[in-house]
């Protein structure tokens, strides 16, 4: 299948009172046609930053720095089939044109993403516009109604009608999801769509975006920190701590046979069914202002050993499509 995304060397910095820090350094990784991917880490280990630096909307003051950040527009009934458009050199004007069209985002906290004083779907409409200038405000009603619809949203005329604190946070979740998908993009990203919602809420949103991308073709980058629920929906999965990816294959692989101690530490520490000692990964995240030298989960690594602090270690092949980045990977150690 083509890539219809191509991260290369993404490197994202942001100023502060210590100098310049690097909450996503040098991340590659594709996304081909259909496919969906999860980007799994701890809180701080630059998985909103990388999604934000997809999307063009970096903080302001950041700067992304070199790489390349490729997306198909074969779609682009302007360009040529199979041209790529680098988001890290394009004019905001271009980006502008890209997201929502081609690329899209739904976003982690829907109060938040959400206008408070704007009904529903007049938010939907407008997302219809910025892409649409010529569409009659009839038409944009009834396109924001349909997209309402496609997201299983009930009573979608009424729910236009209403202002987001009159929503269930499902409802709101949908409601973005709605606006995310109206402009009809290929490429989705969703950041940590189920926060905050209870297990059932949370089953039917996960069930409704694994609907959609089958049914819209989409190719889906799922942003959380819940293993169990990349299990469910991703088919490959890239792991990120300090800003880094430190391993990236098949689910299925990775779940069963991790080759980062980062990510071991982190399905012992994941709640299960069956009923044991959760095991959690001693020390926390470092600051991104003060890594240690070498590998950044050295400190808190229990096969942490003198080579580790010497250079910050180069993806390795566990299989042909399993990588990390540890030196016991690269040396063939088995642990």
């Amino acid at each position: 299948m083509p890539n219809l995304l191509e991260v290369r060397g993404l490197t994202v910095e942001l100023p502060t009172e210590k100098g310049w820090v690097r909450p996503v350094n040098d991340v590659s990784f594709t996304l081909a046609a259909g496919e969906t991917l999860g980007i799994v880490g701890e809180s701080g280990s630059g998985k909103t930053m990388l999604s934000l630096a997809l999307m063009g909307l970096t903080p302001p003051g950041a700067r992304r720095m070199g790489g390349a950040l490729l997306l198909d527009r074969a779609s682009d009934k302007s360009a040529a089939a199979g041209r790529y458009a680098n988001l890290i050199t394009a004019s905001p004007n271009e980006i502008r044109a890209l997201r929502g069209r081609e690329i899209a985002m739904i976003f982690q906290e829907p109060m938040t993403a959400l206008n408070p004083v704007m009904r529903i779907g007049a938010q939907i409409e407008e997302a219809i516009r910025v892409h649409d200038a010529r569409c009659s405000s009839a038409d944009a009603r009834s396109r924001a109604v349909e997209a309402l619809k496609l997201a299983a949203v009930p009573e979608p005329e009424l729910r236009a009608r209403q202002y987001p604190h009159q929503l269930s946070g499902g409802l709101r979740q949908r409601a973005l999801i709605a606006m995310a998908l109206v402009a009809g993009p290929r490429v989705l990203i969703a950041d940590e769509p189920t926060t905050a919602l209870d297990a059932t809420v949370q089953k039917q949103i996960l069930e409704l975006l694994a609907r959609l991308q089958r049914e819209l073709g989409l190719a889906m980058i799922f942003i959380t920190h819940d293993l169990g629920v990349v299990a469910q929906v991703a088919g490959r999965v890239a792991v990120m701590y300090a800003g880094r990816v430190i391993e990236e294959g098949p689910t299925h692989e990775i779940l069963h046979e991790p080759g980062h101690p980062y990510t071991a530490g982190l399905l012992r520490a994941a709640p299960r069914l069956k009923r044991g000692t959760l095991t959690p990964i001693p020390g926390t995240v470092p600051s991104l202002d003060a890594l240690p030298p070498g590998c950044a989960f050295a400190p808190r690594c229990e096969f942490h050993r003198a080579e580790c602090d010497i250079g910050v270690p180069e993806l390795a092949a566990a299989s042909p499509d399993h990588h990390a980045r540890c030196i016991l990977v690269s040396e063939g150690v088995a642990r």
